[in-house]
């Protein structure tokens, strides 16, 4: 479903879906028939009828462009599906809209070929704490927190892109600026799983309140989310350099990769100037490359080959406990480092990352016991929501630690790199 709707379908059809799982076409219809009651093909044409109507309703494209961007291979076929499926035509739809102006009007300054939209947001939805998480961990080039707008670049299915993300009452503004406008759907769909925006706030708050020890905090910090990231590739990277380092000097590290390997944007955008460097370029590093230890380097090279020959995948369609004991095996890569990659770039919601020291320092302030065996008992009652348990201790952790302490990270001696 995550393949589906990140357009893999639309670009290179049901093979391609079925290819990327290991099924046969037959399988894959007969499984989702069985689950969903629809076909691929047909969960395909309902995305992009959504995708076209939030393009429809928050901004002022021509519908011959929606069309195209939503991924329809003709306007007969975009009015038609339109039609079918929201029982009104397109410029109905766009009349109908209580959107449509707030998104134009809230752009800033777009250039002709930015595309804004507006994304839905499930209250409650702890906006500022969200983006103050992204903002600290901003590596220069790449990413920039401008105020209450934060904006990063993006490598594409079809090209690269810019976008811009800033979030009000109820919904989040979404700025794009794309090589290809056929990459709407796909770039849409990263901004929703970077902020978490298809979480159930209610859900997570009521069962991790349940637990009195946390419900202070949850009633501080209602609707805090777990962010995911666009970029699995990009995540494993910086999660090895961040190891063993602070925050800060993690995105040290980082900076100075992209400055010197990260591919420049033909245009770039505010403070954006760069593209992530590729698992394959840094896969042809040596260790002495990088300003860390030289078993470290070694590590970050190695997964690196791994991702750029298609042994190990961190993409939306990636299984999320297969990747784990993948990630866990490599050289280098212990438990926290394969848990922030499965939390972040897979969006598992139930990541308890039991050797973090800000977790363990939140836990004592609670008053709970934060040796392993106690903290991984009182971390239980928190499944399965323990993604977003973690964010609200590193939440609470940030409120008291030093300003030269670790904000989040593995213990020093989980990631002894052999």
């Amino acid at each position: 479903m995550r393949l589906i709707a990140d357009g893999l379908v639309d670009r290179a059809g049901v093979p391609a879906l079925a290819s990327r799982l290991g099924y046969s076409e037959r399988q894959i219809h007969r499984l989702l028939m069985a689950e969903i009651g629809s076909g691929p093909l047909a969960l395909a044409r309902a995305q992009r009828a959504q995708t076209a109507r939030i393009l429809i309703e928050t901004s002022e494209l021509p519908m011959t462009t929606i069309a195209f961007a939503a991924g329809f291979s003709s306007i007969r076929q975009f009015n038609d599906t339109i039609r079918d499926v929201f029982a009104s035509s397109p410029t109905l739809l766009r009349e109908r809209s209580r959107y449509r102006s707030d998104a134009a009007s809230s752009s800033g300054q777009p250039m002709a070929d930015t595309l804004t939209v507006r994304l839905a947001v499930r209250e409650p939805f702890a906006a500022r704490e969200l983006f103050g998480f992204l903002g600290a961990r901003c590596v220069p080039g790449v990413e920039q927190l401008d105020g209450r707008t934060y904006r990063r670049s993006l490598r594409l299915p079809r090209g690269i892109g810019v976008m811009s993300l800033t979030a009000d009452d109820a919904a989040v503004t979404c700025s794009l600026q794309l090589e290809s406008i056929a990459d709407a759907q796909a770039a849409v769909q990263r901004a929703r799983r970077l902020l978490d925006l298809d979480a159930d706030p209610h859900a997570i708050d009521a069962r991790l309140s349940c637990d009195p020890r946390l419900a202070e905090l949850v009633a501080a910090t209602p609707g805090l989310r777990s962010p995911g990231h666009p970029d699995g590739e990009e995540l494993l990277v910086r999660a090895i350099l961040g190891q063993q380092v602070s925050v800060a000097s993690a995105n040290t590290h980082a900076q100075r990769l992209v400055a010197t390997y990260g591919e420049p944007l033909p245009e770039p955008v505010a403070n954006i100037t760069r593209i992530f460097p590729t698992a394959e370029t840094i896969a042809q590093l040596q260790p002495d490359d990088f300003s860390m230890p030289r078993a470290r380097g070694a590590a970050l090279i190695h997964a690196c080959g791994q991702l750029a020959s298609g042994e190990l995948l961190l993409d939306v369609g990636t299984d999320r406990t297969a990747a784990t004991e993948t990630l866990r095996a490599l050289p280098g890569v212990g438990p926290w480092t394969a848990g922030y990659i499965a939390m972040r770039a897979l969006g598992d919601p139930d990541v308890w990352l039991e050797g973090d020291v800000a977790v363990r320092h939140a836990l004592g302030a609670l008053g709970i016991a934060h040796d392993a065996r106690s903290a991984r008992l009182a971390a239980t009652t928190w499944a399965p929501w323990r993604s977003y348990a973690v964010h609200h201790l590193w939440a609470a952790h940030s409120t008291l630690a030093r300003p030269t302490a670790p904000a989040v990270g593995p213990t020093p001696q989980e990631h002894r790199t052999p």
